[in-house]
Order: structure tokens, then C-alpha cells, then sequence
């Protein structure tokens, strides 16, 4: 294995999951659910949402061609549904608007929310998942595997890193801010939507 194929590998799962994840627009949930925790729970809150994002993933990641063959989805059709899914995404965060559900504080201190409501579905949400089951299905090597985990690590490395931040983040950019790139972000998940259904129709048609 060379280390060009490494790289490329997690180059490509780190750039198509980083928009679905968006751990930028994850710091508000966060912000929000952990506003009257102590410092030290909301490290270690952010450390198990890091782990369990990567867990879910790798999860989907490994389990996703045992999936199809279980019920007998090609991939021509899994394309284009995750298209569909990811496009929903896409569509929610350019037309985002102040989520009340996000953004309200808990009113019990140190209530673990790692899990749920956080790491899934705020951060590995369908379009995530739908994205993991669909690098699976291209993995033809261990090589690819390889990438594609360090690629996921990274990305869990990333939502640890900008929720463990959350606090001045949020006085740096503001709710303004990162409303604005979640919606930026959402243009480029259109567009990765598009390109699945695209290449979704073409298997289908190459199949007939």
C-alpha cells in the first residue's frame, strides 16, 4: 500500500463526511445541551460524543455490503437513495433557521446527551450513514478500509476539537456566524446529492 493511496483514500472520506457531520453546526447542540454543566462534564462529554460518532461510522462503515446483500439493494439504487437523504440534508441547512429543540439548555446538570441526542442523529444523521454505506460498497481492498477509517478518525478528531472549543467559538463567530457557513455547507452537500442520484441513474441504466 502507498502512502499516495493512503492519503487519497482519507482524503475522501474526511471531505464527503466533514459537510454531512459539520461539527461546526453541531457546537450550537452542544453550546445548548451542556450550558449548565460543569466544565470537566462538558470535556468528557465532548470526548464520548468524539468516540461515539467514530463508532457509529465504523459501525456502518464494516456492516454496510453485508447490508445490501441482506436485503438485496444494488448499489445503482442505494446511490440514489442516499442521494435523496443527502439532499434532504442539504436542503434543512441552507434553509436553517434557529432550532429551539438544538439550542435549549438542559435544565439537569450533567445529564449524558453523548449518545443521543448528539452523536446521533445531530451529527451521524442518515446522510452520514448513508454516505459510510456507500464508501463500503467501493472498498474493494484492506488499503481502502485503511483510508477510509483514518479518514473517519479524523473527522472524530475534528468534532472533538471544535466541541472542546465550543465556548470561544461561539463568542468568535457568533450564532450569525455559523449560521452562515452551515448554510455554505449545505450548498456542497446539494451538490454531492446531485452527483449520487447521477451516478445512481447511470448504474441503474447500464444494468438494463
Amino acid at each position: 500500500m502507498s502512502i499516495t493511496d493512503l492519503l487519497s483514500f482519507t482524503g475522501v472520506a474526511f471531505s464527503v463526511l466533514f459537510p454531512l457531520i459539520n461539527p461546526i453546526g453541531g457546537v450550537p447542540a452542544f453550546s445548548g445541551l451542556t450550558a449548565h454543566d460543569t466544565p470537566d462534564f462538558r470535556k468528557s462529554q465532548a470526548r464520548k460524543i468524539a468516540i461515539n460518532v467514530f463508532i457509529i461510522l465504523i459501525t456502518f462503515l464494516l456492516i454496510g455490503k453485508l447490508l445490501l446483500e441482506l436485503f438485496g439493494i444494488s448499489l445503482g439504487v442505494l446511490q440514489i437513495a442516499g442521494g435523496l437523504i443527502v439532499a434532504n440534508t442539504g436542503w434543512q441547512m441552507v434553509n436553517s433557521k434557529a432550532d429551539e429543540e438544538k439550542q435549549s439548555a438542559s435544565k439537569v446538570e450533567n445529564v449524558d446527551i453523548s449518545f443521543m441526542p448528539m452523536a446521533m442523529p445531530i451529527l451521524s444523521g442518515p446522510g452520514a450513514i448513508g454516505a459510510v454505506i456507500g464508501m463500503s460498497t467501493n472498498a474493494k481492498h484492506i488499503e481502502d478500509y485503511i483510508g477510509f477509517v483514518t479518514g473517519i478518525f479524523l473527522i472524530g478528531l475534528v468534532t472533538y476539537l471544535f466541541l472542546i472549543l465550543s465556548i470561544p467559538l461561539m463568542k468568535k463567530l457568533g450564532s450569525t456566524g455559523i449560521n452562515v457557513l452551515t448554510r455554505m455547507m449545505g450548498f456542497f452537500i446539494l451538490a454531492i446529492a446531485v452527483n449520487l442520484v447521477y451516478q445512481g441513474i447511470l448504474a441503474l441504466s447500464k444494468v438494463h
